[in-house]
């Protein structure tokens, strides 16, 4: 089993100077970044979904063993909040089948106001395919029980593992791989900070232990602010291969 360590997004103005130098026009950003790392969590895709051509286009000019996470569009999470989701879920089926063997797991993060909903979740769980991971990242605090895990596990589906300010750091295994997104370690304000060496060493120990069960690991910095994800990510990778 492996990890898979890199940030949420590749593309920030901020992050001149310490992932590409300054003035790289954002055309360029992409190829600094595949330089670095061997995943990317997409997040422009909640704002606004995708066209196939666009996944057809990163399955081309991604590398052979780069693996592309994608967060779900916001009309389905947010807005919807889970409701009626046959229509989206065509259309990310479709970008889904374009982006190929560069494909690794769909992250669908629910709004921080919608409320535990059993029924609601459980028939967009059975509308996945086999063929696409999925992990769910729960920020009202309702979600997380007893009833939500084990419906995850029936469905093969991940239970993502937050760190940040107000967020429940739940180390929750519910499918055969693991999803962790890090937000950053400052108690009352998400995307920025840097984490500690010591918990740097931390969150390693965690990853392996996930290994050692034979469970592929995900994770990704969302701690833009400042390029500190950037640099957690490097470092955390090293921890982890010592």
């Amino acid at each position: 089993m492996s990890s898979h360590i890199g940030t949420s997004g590749w593309s920030y103005d901020h992050w001149q100077g310490v992932l590409y130098p300054p003035g790289t026009s954002v055309a360029k950003r992409l190829g600094y970044y595949l330089a670095q790392f061997d995943t990317v969590e997409l997040n422009s895709s909640f704002y606004r979904w995708p066209k196939p051509s666009a996944f057809a286009g990163w399955r081309e000019k991604l590398p052979a063993t780069f693996r592309l996470c994608v967060k779900a569009p916001r009309w389905l999470t947010h807005y919807g909040n889970l409701t009626n989701p046959e229509r989206w879920l065509d259309r990310i089926n479709e970008g889904w089948h374009e982006l190929g063997d560069k494909r690794a797991i769909l992250l669908v993060q629910l709004s921080p106001n919608f409320a535990y909903n059993h029924e609601r979740l459980a028939h967009f769980l059975s509308l996945l395919p086999d063929w696409m991971p999925t992990a769910v990242e729960f920020r009202h605090p309702s979600w997380h029980q007893e009833a939500v895990y084990t419906l995850l596990e029936q469905h093969q589906v991940a239970y993502c593992v937050m760190s940040g300010a107000g967020l429940p750091c739940i180390l929750r295994a519910t499918a055969p791989f693991v999803y962790v997104r890090l937000h950053g370690p400052e108690g009352h304000t998400l995307y920025g900070g840097s984490y500690s060496d010591d918990d740097l060493r931390w969150w390693a120990d965690r990853i392996r232990e996930w290994t050692e069960q034979q469970r592929d690991v995900y994770v990704y910095f969302n701690n833009d602010i400042g390029g500190h994800a950037v640099r957690n990510a490097l470092r955390l990778r090293e921890l982890v291969s010592e």
